[in-house]
């Protein structure tokens, strides 16, 4: 049996985007609230019963939300063009270290609609 925990949290940030539709307002300061999913998988420890201790899942996810909210991605060390797909990579990048039983990663800009997953599995 494999189970999958799931932890959300959600980060305010501003960026800019080059790209050859709807160029002139991505190129413009703009900002999302963005909803990060993130999921674990594997099978629980015998002892505890648990994949993770949901405490230290909760601390991974402030310390990369900290790096992320309230921010102009454009100057996140690490990341990219804030695209959906760069974001999935450097939250995965970020928490795969301290949670190496990741399992995937999605980002939504749940006001427009848009989502990116990126599986790890």
């Amino acid at each position: 049996m494999r189970y999958e925990l799931t932890q959300e949290f959600f980060f305010d940030a501003a960026h800019t985007l080059e790209r050859a539709i709807e160029a002139e307002p991505s190129r413009r300061i703009h900002g999302h609230t963005y909803h990060a999913v993130v999921s674990i998988g594997g099978r629980p420890d015998p002892v505890t019963g648990m994949l993770i201790d949901l405490g230290f899942f909760r601390a991974e996810l402030a310390r990369v939300r900290e790096q992320l909210d309230h921010r102009l991605l454009d100057e996140v060390p690490g990341l990219r063009a804030a695209t959906l797909e760069n974001l999935c990579a450097f939250v995965a990048e970020a928490l795969r270290p301290a949670l190496p039983q990741l399992s995937k990663v999605t980002i939504a800009r749940r006001a427009s609609g848009d989502r990116c997953t990126l599986y790890l599995d």
